[in-house]
């Protein structure tokens, strides 16, 4: 067992939100390092792009990148319905300028190393095929971690802050005994590729598809480069598992058949890699950390899939969450305390979106129910379904309990301020 004191910042992952992070804390002039449990490419799903994803993207350099990258453009949302009719495509730039108005479809293995290489060339130290094993702790302080790498060596990495970038592992909400389940959002997604399948024509071609099959569940179908598709259904397990059937190949190629705008657009398709199978993928941690601990990105939420959160709360949070730590720092003030105005504005940002997913759940709802009743209403919903999260959406949710109920804010993410239940068992 060896000790290394050198950094400042530890950041345990190198997904989008770790890699962010370390950017910031990097170019500040930090000195931060990730461990990261693989090699690099490595396979991720989650690949759409939100219009307010250019933010945090400009905030880490990386925007003219993406504008030279092969991946593909993404101007529109669609939604087709359980019949196979779509609806007029949604375009971006009917509400945002241009820079916003046009975003991405990523390949995750492309993309993740484009963040990651970011961060190392901003300065930030990463290694790769370091596993953390557990936590430091001296009191009641994360104090920095024990990781072990590809020979065996175990050493142990003390920093001032330890920031848990880790995704759904969710490593110190799970030894914490944090992580709760979304009350209503336990689905399952099955999902897998195609090469050769249809898309539509002009600025269509890169166009997020929502494709509704029965009992509220939905595929997508996310265009890629190197003429890829990425093509899942969400639904309840019982839906999915229904008639005995229990292979996710078999869920799949049955759903394919309930929704014919699908069925037609993968017919000219070959399906190629494996079929993936997750369940249960909506959870939130009880605290964003504790004394010398930091939760970011799906570390400290997730949620369904199906307005494309994920990558732009990751990023958000991995900037916002290295800002908060860079002011700790130079104020040689780190306690939980100063945390939680992020946590706050993650969590506000999280309870927006998550009642448009309890809405869009709800049988016999549609937003274009409440804008036939609300027009108004409109830019509201785009507003969130696009990633500008921290808004007063409070008329909009009024008018959507017309309807549905509206779920209340879940009492969840603030720091652990006292010792009770702070300790974190080794794995």
């Amino acid at each position: 067992m060896t000790t290394n004191s050198e950094y400042e910042v530890v950041i345990i992952g190198g997904g989008p939100a770790g890699a962010a992070a370390a950017t910031i804390l990097a170019e500040f002039g930090h000195r931060v390092l990730i461990l990261e449990r693989e090699k690099f490419p490595r396979y991720h799903v989650g690949e759409s792009l939100l219009p307010f994803t250019f933010h945090p993207l400009k905030r880490l350099g990386l925007v003219e990148r993406m504008g030279q990258s092969a991946f593909v453009k993404k101007y529109s949302v669609q939604f087709i319905s359980a019949s196979g009719k779509a609806s007029q495509p949604f375009y971006f730039s009917t509400r945002y300028e241009p820079e916003i108005a046009q975003t991405w479809q990523v390949l995750r293995s492309e993309f993740d190393c484009l963040v990651l290489d970011n961060a190392r060339a901003r300065g930030a130290a990463v290694r790769e095929e370091n596993t953390v094993l557990h936590l430091l702790r001296e009191a009641d302080r994360v104090v920095g971690v024990c990781a072990q790498d590809q020979s065996g060596q175990r050493t142990e990495y003390r920093a001032r802050m330890v920031l848990d970038c880790s995704g759904k592992e969710a490593f110190a909400a799970v030894r914490n005994q944090w992580r709760l389940k979304d009350p209503a959002l336990n689905k399952v997604a099955v999902w897998t590729y195609y090469e050769g399948a249809a898309r539509d024509p002009g600025l269509d071609a890169g166009a997020t598809t929502v494709a509704f099959v029965p009992e509220r569940g939905w595929f997508w179908y996310i265009p890629q480069h190197n003429d890829r598709v990425s093509v899942g259904v969400v639904a309840e397990g019982k839906y999915l598992t229904r008639e005995g059937v229990k292979t996710p190949e078999a869920m799949f190629q049955r759903e394919v058949k309930q929704n014919r705008w699908i069925e037609q657009h993968l017919a000219c398709g070959r399906q190629t890699g494996p079929y993936y199978v997750t369940s249960e993928f909506s959870y939130h941690a009880r605290h964003c950390g504790a004394a010398g601990l930091l939760l970011v990105g799906d570390a400290f939420c997730f949620l369904d899939p199906v307005f494309s959160s994920g990558l732009m709360f990751a990023l958000k949070s991995g900037v916002l969450a290295a800002e908060s730590v860079h002011a700790g720092l130079v104020a040689n003030d780190l306690c939980p305390t100063r945390f939680a105005p992020y946590a706050a504005s993650l969590r506000e940002g999280i309870e927006n979106m998550r009642k448009l997913v309890y809405a869009f759940y709800e049988p016999g709802f549609t937003f274009r129910m409440l804008t036939e009743r609300y027009p108004e209403l409109a830019g509201d919903i785009t507003d969130c379904l696009s990633g500008d999260v921290n808004k007063d959406f409070s008329r909009l949710f009024n008018a959507v309990a017309e309807f549905v109920p509206v779920p209340g804010a879940l009492p969840v993410g603030q720091p652990l301020t006292t010792t009770a239940g702070a300790r974190v068992a080794p794995a």
